[in-house]
């Protein structure tokens, strides 16, 4: 209960904070995933500040995550970016890991638009695929909303039967289309722990449990979003493939290098997205 009371405490004395100095509440929510951080640069900022200044904000300790809370304009759209994550490997818990949603949430913004790179599994995949996620597998072992519920945050028990907004997913596949953006599918997202790369066991059994791709991230995001009454939509950039009897090693680096390939396809589809909405 006192956690809970201590993170509620941290998230009030945020919204206050950002209230009164962010030039305006933002409608729609950008965060940006491994490789893919410079989106930031390509909004007509407003506004911009790092995650160490703003209270209780958790920092990244990714090197490829730049730690930065922009507000700018997308066309005629109020975006807030953020550019770069937290994730449960570094650490942090689930409520820390999403707590600038629910601050973003709390500030207005309606609309969370998720990207991430992943590791592809299903065979039918190319490396430098975009998967729309149309659902997700939470094998975290930890909920962001375990604990006694703030009701005015969101319900006790919050529907998930469409995790991810069917209109934004024919949104986000019809936009590729215009985009002429090849290689756009949709999917399931399953959300593993890390550090640790998945071995070729877990690759087949990940298979097996209906997943399409697999990373570390966005799932606790979405959860909160979604408790928060935020329509959202996953984009998951698809870094690798691999077939777990045939194993490649798995190089951070060359994900990071594939996510970075695939940024301006990336942006040009967020922008036509974001216009749309």
């Amino acid at each position: 209960m006192k956690r809970m009371e201590e993170h509620q405490r941290q998230v009030e004395q945020c919204v206050s904070f950002l209230s009164e100095v962010v030039p305006f509440s933002p409608d729609i929510v950008i965060q940006l995933g491994t490789g893919l951080g410079n989106f930031g640069d390509t909004i007509q900022r407003t506004f911009s500040l790092p995650y160490s200044d703003i209270p209780h904000f958790p920092q990244s300790t990714v090197a490829s995550h730049k730690g930065n809370l922009i507000l700018g304009h997308l066309g005629d759209k109020k975006v807030a970016v953020l550019q770069g994550r937290f994730h449960f490997y570094e650490g942090y818990s689930t409520k820390e890991v999403t707590f600038p949603i629910r601050v973003l949430s709390l500030l207005g913004a309606k609309t969370l638009i998720l990207t991430n790179a992943a590791g592809g599994l299903n065979p039918l995949f190319l490396p430098g695929s975009i998967m729309v996620m149309r659902d997700h597998l939470n094998f975290l072992g930890e909920n962001p909303l375990r604990g006694p519920n703030v009701d005015n945050w969101g319900p006790r028990f919050p529907d998930f039967s469409t995790p991810y907004h069917p209109g934004l997913i024919k949104l986000a596949l019809d936009s590729a289309s215009r985009c002429k953006i090849d290689s756009v599918i949709s999917g399931v997202y399953v959300c593993i722990p890390g550090p640790s790369l998945e071995t070729p066991a877990e690759t087949r059994w990940l298979r097996e449990c209906g997943a399409d791709a697999v990373g570390m991230s966005s799932v606790p995001e979405s959860i909160v979003a979604k408790h928060a009454g935020m329509d959202v939509l996953g984009l998951s950039v698809v870094s690798n493939v691999n077939d777990p009897d045939h194993f490649e090693p798995i190089i951070l680096e060359d994900i990071i290098a594939t996510a970075e390939a695939m940024e301006a396809k990336l942006e040009s589809l967020l922008i036509e997205i974001v216009g749309q909405i």
